[in-house]
């Protein structure tokens, strides 16, 4: 009996679906990266072609990992304001480590870095949490989620004929909506030429 219990089993044990949506995740993050001299570069940035049921299932842990980098980012950057450009071991970050100024950036960085330890546990993966804070947060600062899509792809998969689906950041492949004009029909044509001229149609017998 599976009362109240929600989720895909998707043919495999607990341990199994985490593993499994946690590879997803972390692999449509990593497409974010800078690939160019690699031999596996993924073809479109921030897409994956999996099951639909897949993509259904991962999608609430790439906007739940989003949320969270995204609500960071206020912290790190006010931490910034507080921290020193001097090297390490030097006199003068000996001296800032030594100030009240670094209790105020041990404070203000905290919840950053309690953050970013989350991430690596639900990714698994500390290069996606990097891509994930350097490039996908600050894109979506100013959304409050719905960060990702599905779209269903027409053709099954070879194979099993499993129903595919696109899993896909917004905001980089988004279609762009062109309005086309009205057409315009001979009666309209003439009324408008009427009213332009300021002569009234003629009543048709």
């Amino acid at each position: 009996m599976r009362h109240r219990n929600k989720g895909r089993k998707l043919g495999r044990n607990p341990n199994h679906q985490r593993a499994l949506l946690r590879n997803l995740a972390s692999a449509l993050i990593l497409t974010e990266r800078d690939a160019t001299d690699e031999d596996n570069a993924p073809r479109v940035k921030g897409r994956i072609v999996t099951t639909l049921h897949k993509a259904k299932e991962v999608r609430p842990l790439v906007e739940r990992c989003v949320t969270i980098a995204r609500r960071a980012l206020s912290h790190e950057e006010a931490a910034e304001q507080l921290e020193t450009d001097a090297s390490r071991h030097t006199e003068a970050w000996k001296a800032w480590r030594e100030s009240d100024r670094w209790q105020e950036w041990n404070r203000a960085i905290a919840p950053a870095v309690a953050a970013r330890r989350r991430l690596v546990q639900l990714l698994g993966d500390k290069q996606a949490v990097q891509i994930l804070f350097d490039e996908i947060a600050p894109r979506f600062a100013d959304r409050d989620g719905g960060y990702t899509r599905i779209v269903r792809l027409a053709h099954p998969r070879l194979g099993d004929a499993g129903e595919q689906a696109i899993l896909e950041f917004v905001g980089r492949n988004d279609r762009k909506r062109t309005m086309t004009s009205k057409p315009l029909f001979e009666d309209e044509e003439d009324t408008k030429d009427n009213v332009t001229t300021g002569e009234a149609a003629e009543p048709e017998v």
